[in-house]
């Protein structure tokens, strides 16, 4: 396949920054990309070479040899996973309804299902930027946790998504049903996260943790539990439930981080109750805002509906 040659004038607003932040946004590039771009000479302003330090020039013409893109061979093998729902899918991106005991990508030691292979097998092209086993994430739930994700399908959609995300512009919503009654019943968990000392594949509120920060609003209340409405400022690995195990209100049915078993089987449930139920951002083609929204699976919704008394 041929490398593309593509020029564009650079924009107005783009006077004075950086040519490789210049290149990334106008061509849809990450910065790791441009910069090597930029360091094997392959781009000019009006025709001279610049280096990374170069400041862009307004209407200077911008041109750029892209690189040739990776062979489908070096993603994951495609499949077919049962539960995976595709909820909106353009060039750009695919939203997804991750079921629960599914990966968002491969890694060391699980061998199950992923959402990008089961995209794959159901004929989308992913983004080829990021290492093979993660083209197009660019952001996870755990295997445990169910709802909504977005995949990029385009390479300027995975830029601008994963810029989106480090910024904190991406509106994630989670339901959860938490043991007991937080107090107070709205508030902001503020706890730094990070490995548990003792235990490969937990994490727990350290102080030597990465900042993190989970905002909740309790819903409905029952005996022994509580429906809440989580929204993430920080995106950390297991960090509602990690922050909710350690206000002594773990997520039901997460036995990982101290939740009752007997409960548990009591609502039937064989994971945590926590479901990623809204997702909103711009749309990285479009530059408009969306907003998808998933209903409460199966087994979760079962166990509300025990708690409730109406089942």
């Amino acid at each position: 396949m041929s490398r593309e040659l593509r020029e564009l004038p650079v924009p107005e607003g783009l006077e004075g920054v950086r040519v490789d932040q210049a290149v990334a946004r106008m061509f849809g590039l990450s910065r790791t990309v441009a910069a090597e771009l930029i360091g094997d000479g392959e781009v000019t302003m009006d025709g001279d070479p610049v280096v990374k330090s170069t400041r862009a020039t307004a209407t200077a013409w911008l041109s750029v040899l892209l690189p040739e893109p990776p062979t489908a061979a070096a993603g994951p093998e495609p499949e077919l996973v049962d539960g995976l729902t595709i909820v909106y899918a353009d060039d750009d991106i695919a939203v997804v309804e991750k079921p629960v005991g599914v990966a968002a990508h491969s890694s060391p030691g699980w061998s199950g299902p992923t959402v990008i292979a089961g995209l794959a097998g159901l004929g989308h092209r992913i983004s080829v930027h990021g290492p093979a086993e993660r083209q197009g994430v660019v952001h996870r739930l755990d295997v445990g946790t169910s709802g909504l994700m977005v995949v990029a399908k385009s390479e300027r959609a995975y830029s601008r998504l994963k810029r989106a995300f480090k910024h904190r512009e991406v509106d994630k919503r989670y339901r959860a049903v938490v043991q007991g009654h937080p107090d107070p019943l709205r508030g902001t968990i503020d706890a730094p996260i990070d490995r548990h000392p003792g235990h490969v594949y937990k994490w727990a509120v350290m102080a030597s943790g990465r900042a993190s920060v989970t905002h909740y609003d309790t819903v409905e209340a029952f005996p022994a539990a509580s429906l809440v409405d989580v929204q993430l400022q920080t995106g950390r690995t297991h960090q509602i439930r990690v922050h909710f195990s350690a206000l002594r209100h773990p997520c039901v049915g997460d036995l990982t981080y101290g939740a009752d078993p007997t409960l548990a089987a009591k609502l039937g449930l064989e994971r945590q109750w926590l479901h990623a139920y809204r997702l909103g951002f711009v749309h990285p083609g479009s530059g408009e805002a969306v907003e998808f929204r998933s209903e409460d699976p199966p087994d979760l919704a079962h166990a509300l509906r025990v708690l409730r008394g109406t089942e």
